[in-house]
């Protein structure tokens, strides 16, 4: 496992202990780590062609744009190409925009919940509350 990818994988890690009812989980083996909020997939660590990758839920037109603005970002690996992207860990995406990736692929899973089961309301996570 390169440097590189550790740091990636790490960072997007570090980001998911923030995330209400978030959990890993390793369903598919030892080489995946599976990140779940209330049973559902949001994130998925693993390792292609010795590289190792995250794997995020994205909205289809943001999906694509982030494919067309940044080399590191392709479709997503072995999931449905539209609605999923993989982050490569040649260096270029910066820590804050890993963070919001993970946050919208934990977010975008939360919105088709049933409102009962959602950890947090999607629509106001994250924003400063109003005391």
């Amino acid at each position: 496992m390169t440097t590189q990818g550790k740091k990636l994988q790490q960072r997007a890690a570090e980001r998911v202990r923030e995330l209400p009812g978030a959990e890993l989980t390793h369903p598919f083996g030892a080489g995946w780590d599976v990140y779940k909020v209330r049973g559902k997939v949001f994130m998925l660590h693993t390792e292609v062609d010795g590289e190792p990758v995250v794997i995020l839920k994205a909205a289809p037109d943001d999906a694509h744009l982030l494919r067309e603005a940044y080399d590191d970002i392709t479709p997503g690996y072995h999931m449905n190409k539209k609605h999923w992207i993989t982050l490569h860990p040649k260096g270029r995406l910066e820590a804050a925009l890993v963070d919001d990736l993970v946050t919208e692929s934990y977010l975008l899973v939360l919105e088709n919940l049933p409102k009962d089961q959602r950890p947090v309301d999607p629509s106001t996570f994250g924003q400063p509350s109003i005391t």
